[in-house]
């Protein structure tokens, strides 16, 4: 079973950026696809972005296409989500997830075909 823990989080201006990281432990990373969720007061947790285990396909909700970036390193056992052009809505607590599924039929962007995820990192999108 893998443990994952956020880290990157915090008050960033509108039009900044931060880069988030995700660090895994206790599972081999590898094997992991891996996303990026967020979730808002009051707002259902939302889909932003998708890695599978091997790199090879990255996939983005169109909320943060072109504003946002996913990236693994399994030597480091750590994937990113490098965030730009931040809006006061990015505002949210964003979670790290992993799953070690080799079929979704949706692709992997429902929070359901995922087991496992982070505590969260809260950004704050504000001047």
């Amino acid at each position: 079973q893998v443990q994952l823990v956020e880290s990157g989080g915090g008050l960033v201006q509108p039009g900044g950026s931060l880069r988030l990281s995700c660090a895994a432990s206790g599972g081999r990373f590898s094997i992991y696809h891996m996303g990026w969720y967020r979730q808002a007061p009051g707002n259902a947790r939302e889909f932003l972005a998708h890695i599978r285990r091997n790199a090879t396909y990255t996939y983005y909700a169109d909320s943060v296409k072109g504003r946002f970036t996913i990236s693994r390193d399994n030597a480091k056992n750590t994937v990113y989500l490098q965030m730009n052009s931040l809006k006061p809505e990015d505002a949210a607590v964003y979670y790290c997830t992993a799953t070690s599924r080799s079929y979704s039929i949706t692709g992997y962007r429902d929070l359901r075909d995922y087991e496992y995820w982070g505590q969260g990192t809260q950004v704050t999108v504000s001047s």
